[in-house]
């Protein structure tokens, strides 16, 4: 069962291990790649290069240098700011917010994987002959030009004709009982008018 709650999924997502923060890294592929490696997204690694594709630095292409697992963050060569004193840091960027345009494959595990993704591409899905054909009959049955929207309505209520009045009834009503009393506590104050009295 999917998790829906916000906060789990957060807290989930924050405090993943190490194999499972792999796969949130992951960044869309160039139309190219995706059509040569039979994947959408890859996870991204040192060495790839990318192409910014939302932001301020929107366009701009390089190799990530680094990457920061614990912040899910990337860095890029070249996307870099000044701060106060002068110095330059490096942006850190989302990696679902770049593209990769060139993948490094110098690591086997991932020639293995991306091997292992062309080999086994995703079948589409059977549709049955017979359903295919009723919905053929549905579209011909309609008009030309529009679709039909089905929606369910409800049912309206009808007021029920209310039944002729008579001489006004009174109603018994049930006597209340009365409470108890309730029996007050005697202290000095009150025996001293018991006994007075």
């Amino acid at each position: 069962m999917p998790i829906t709650k916000p906060r789990t999924q957060r807290k989930r997502l924050h405090q993943a291990p190490a194999h499972l923060r792999h796969r949130v890294f992951s960044a869309p592929l160039s139309p190219d790649l995706k059509r040569k490696h039979g994947a959408n997204s890859v996870p991204v690694k040192t060495g790839d290069s990318v192409r910014i594709m939302r932001g301020d630095r929107k366009g701009f292409e390089g190799k990530i240098s680094s990457v920061d697992r614990g912040n899910y963050r990337i860095f890029i060569e070249g996307v870099t700011r000044e701060k106060v004193d002068g110095s330059t840091i490096q942006i850190p960027i989302h990696p679902s917010k770049v593209m990769l345009t060139n993948l490094d494959l110098d690591d086997k595990w991932r020639r293995e994987a991306m091997k292992r993704r062309i080999a086994s591409p995703q079948k589409p899905v059977a549709v049955p002959a017979a359903e295919i054909a009723s919905e053929e009959k549905k579209e011909a049955a309609e008009p030309p030009g529009r679709q039909r929207v089905e929606r369910k309505q409800g049912k309206k209520r009808k007021k029920k004709a209310e039944p002729v009045k008579s001489a006004p009834q009174k109603s018994k009503k049930p006597k209340k009982t009365p409470k108890p009393k309730r029996r007050q506590r005697k202290t000095k104050k009150t025996k001293a008018k018991e006994g007075a009295e």
